[in-house]
This record gives C-alpha cells, structure tokens and sequence, in this order.
C-alpha cells in the first residue's frame, strides 16, 4: 500500500498528464490548431519529461529533504533529461526535418522522371518523427510547471 501513499511519485504523473493535455490549448492558441493526438505524442510544450523529472526531484526535495542523497540522485537524472531533452532528442528532430525533405524532394524527381501523374494512387510513406525533442524554452516551461504541481499536490497530500 505504500505505493500508493508515494508521494513523488504520483507528483511526477500528475506533472506528465498536466503537460500532456496542455500542450492541447497552447497549440490551439498558438496556431489555432485543434491537435487532441498532442497528448499522446512526444516534443511540444511545454515537455512532460522535464515535468516529471522536476516534480519528481521537487516531491523527494519535500518529502526527503533537500539535504537527502535520494535528492541529490533525483536532482543530477533531471539535469541529465532536460539536457537530453533539449539537446540530443532535439537534435535527432531537427535532422529528421531535413531527411523528411530530401525525401519529398526525391520523390518528386522520381515521380516528374516516370509520368507519375498516369497512377491513381501514390503509396503512402510513413515520415520520420520530427517533433521529438524541446526548445529550451519548453524544457525550462516544462520544468516549472513540474514544481509547481508538486508544490500543489504536496498541499492537497
């Protein structure tokens, strides 16, 4: 039953659901696209990782203490997502942009070369993911948001 009552735990899976959804109405505000898919993908704002891992270490900070080596364990895996989560995922997205195009590009020589416009039906593809990592903005947004629900949840706890 002490899974239950784990208190860091359910802060960073309320932070990760928090960010999720949200990303919902900022892209509708934003671009005044209704996107519901956004809950369950992966980039955007604000990051869900950075979230978690905030309200995670923020959860043992106030459980734990700050003093506590479980927190200095929490505080160095959250440094290391968000870096990663604004590095080398972001990164792996902005090259997945540029493979997505030389893509397109080649296949619109492909198709211009061979008549293309005589089939009646182009075969789908399936392109890389483009949206997988965070902006600093959205790793630092993603982070606050994550404190500030375990700081709430801790309230109501």
């Amino acid at each position: 039953m002490d899974f239950f009552t784990n208190f860091p735990l359910w802060a960073a899976f309320a932070a990760i659901i928090f960010a999720q959804v949200v990303k919902i109405p900022i892209r509708l505000i934003v671009t005044r696209e209704f996107k519901p898919g956004l809950a369950f993908s992966t980039g955007g704002m604000p990051s869900s990782h950075s979230a978690a891992v905030a309200a995670l270490t923020t959860g043992v900070g106030i459980t734990d203490g700050v003093t506590s080596t479980i927190f200095a364990v929490a505080t160095i895996f959250s440094v290391i997502i968000m870096f990663d989560a604004s590095g080398v995922r972001r990164q792996a997205g902005e090259q997945a942009i540029v493979l997505n195009r030389l893509v397109k590009d080649f296949q619109y020589f492909m198709d211009e070369a061979k008549e293309w416009n005589k089939k009646e039906e182009m075969e789908k593809r399936q392109e890389l993911k483009e949206l997988l990592g965070h902006q600093p903005i959205e790793v630092f947004f993603g982070g606050l948001s994550g404190v500030a629900i375990a700081f709430l949840m801790y309230q109501l706890y």
